[in-house]
């Protein structure tokens, strides 16, 4: 009895974490909220102070 099966070969890590959707979903999110805090933050760091009058 021959095991027609083809030999199993290690998937690579970029593939397995392609083919997860939920994964790719938290991702996308987490970059976003990283790139727009940092963003937000850069912008509040660079204003001018106020002047009062």
């Amino acid at each position: 009895m021959t095991d027609s099966s083809p030999p199993e070969r290690d998937v690579p890590l970029g593939q397995r974490l392609f083919d997860n959707p939920f994964l790719l979903l938290v991702a996308g999110i987490l970059v976003m909220v990283g790139f727009y805090t940092l963003w937000g933050l850069f912008e509040l760091l660079r204003m001018p102070t106020a002047t009062l009058p």
